[in-house]
């Protein structure tokens, strides 16, 4: 069973029948929103991008996004680059998975975010989510909906981190500007 995510809120990544995850998958998708009568013929593509941002502490050791597709420790992987998106409220666009029990010791945090490559705000975006995965099932687990649009480029959109012996993912839901997870950086030290 799913959980919908509200922004802030926390949910413990543990299997229902009790145990740890052990593989997760998070998922992107979105769609160029559409208006008006002619919206089919003038709709632009929107180049999304999902990142993975790996902490210890508040020092960043690596970043996944789609020219570094793999972190140098292979936990975590981005499965390509969408350039267009198109799957909304369906399938994902993006994805990026994460071995919970490759990611090494000292990394605390994966903070994941998205941000429009090519500029366009989120008033231009509809369908828009992101979504936790037990990639060992295929079972959504939860998912963030980006409500609300914005003139904004970017979001930080959720972090998965250690708590205790296991892990915790978060909402966080945060708008930001930026076109790269570079930008994005100052936005992000908040939510560590």
């Amino acid at each position: 069973m799913s959980v919908n995510l509200a922004k802030g809120q926390q949910i413990s990544l543990t299997k229902s029948g009790g145990g740890e995850l052990t593989v997760v998958r998070m998922g992107l998708g979105w769609q160029a929103a559409r208006k008006g009568f002619f919206a089919r013929m003038t709709a632009r593509e929107i180049d999304l991008d999902a990142s993975a941002l790996l902490f210890a502490g508040k020092e960043a050791v690596d970043v996944v996004f789609f020219q570094h597709l793999t972190s140098n420790d292979g936990s975590v992987r981005h499965t390509g680059d969408n350039r267009v998106g198109g799957a909304g409220q369906g399938g994902d666009d993006e994805s990026i998975v994460v071995d919970l029990q490759r990611v090494p010791v000292h990394v605390d945090q994966i903070v994941f975010t998205v941000n429009s490559f090519t500029g366009q705000t989120f008033e231009e975006v509809e369908n828009a989510f992101c979504r936790l995965v037990d990639e060992t099932n295929g079972q959504e687990l939860a998912r963030h909906t980006l409500t609300g649009g914005g003139k904004h480029t970017a979001q930080i959109m959720a972090k998965v981190y250690r708590s205790g012996g296991g892990w915790q993912m978060a909402a966080i839901g945060t708008p930001a500007e930026g076109r790269t997870f570079q930008d994005l950086m100052p936005a992000v030290v908040p939510h560590l």
